[in-house]
């Protein structure tokens, strides 16, 4: 089962998500929580697996809970659901750990992919929160965050570089691994590597950087 916390300030909200999610029959809520503060101290004493934060929360908004659950519970791989589509939530909340951006207005099935891909240590974009982080790498300053992750990426290995290029495509470490020929264990421990030499806090980050510097997997 996959254990989920869910944090949002409206009760009808979060009733309607647990709803959603309890019928999916492998995904069950197992805490709840009002504000962004609740929602930190929970995860400490919890075992949760993914957790739901809504951005516009009292006490302590989304955003600032999702950067305290990177310290407080690295473990925790953490959703931001909002009403707000705004393009600067969006990569705020990459930016700051997010396995995924998704709308509240989002079909439930989203919702519950949503959850499964984060579980699975895979990221996950809304198609609006997409088109979102799709305008801002077309504007003109991905020029410099072009020139930025490209100097970053100078000191990867071979194979580091192709590995790192599928993380960009959104592949889980198992498919990445199918696709080089490597083990899923082999595939982690080059994704650990890459992080700490781009000092990227998770794979989404990564993938990033890699879309940033125009990096492509190599062909077959």
């Amino acid at each position: 089962m996959i254990r989920v916390l869910v944090a949002d300030d409206e009760p009808l909200i979060r009733a309607g998500i647990r709803m959603i999610l309890t019928s999916a029959g492998d995904i069950e809520v197992v805490a709840e929580a009002r504000d962004g503060r609740e929602a930190v101290e929970t995860a400490r004493s919890t075992a949760v697996d993914v957790a739901l934060l809504d951005i516009q929360m009292p006490v302590m908004d989304g955003l600032t809970a999702l950067a305290e659950l990177g310290r407080a519970a690295p473990g925790v791989r953490v959703l931001v659901l909002t009403t707000f589509g705004e393009r600067d939530n969006v990569l705020r909340a990459l930016g700051h750990g997010s396995a995924g951006f998704l709308l509240k207005d989002s079909a439930p099935q989203e919702l519950i992919h949503a959850v499964r891909a984060a579980a699975a240590g895979n990221a996950y974009l809304s198609p609006a929160a997409t088109r979102h982080v799709v305008d801002t790498l077309a504007s003109p300053a991905a020029t410099v965050r072009a020139e930025d992750a490209r100097r970053r990426l100078a000191g990867l290995t071979g194979r580091e570089r192709e590995v790192l290029a599928l993380l960009g495509e959104g592949l889980s470490n198992a498919d990445a691994g199918a696709r080089l020929h490597m083990s899923e264990a082999t595939v982690k421990t080059y994704v650990s590597r890459i992080l700490t030499k781009l000092d990227c806090d998770n794979r989404v980050q990564a993938a990033l950087l890699a879309r940033d510097a125009g990096l492509e997997p190599s062909a077959g």
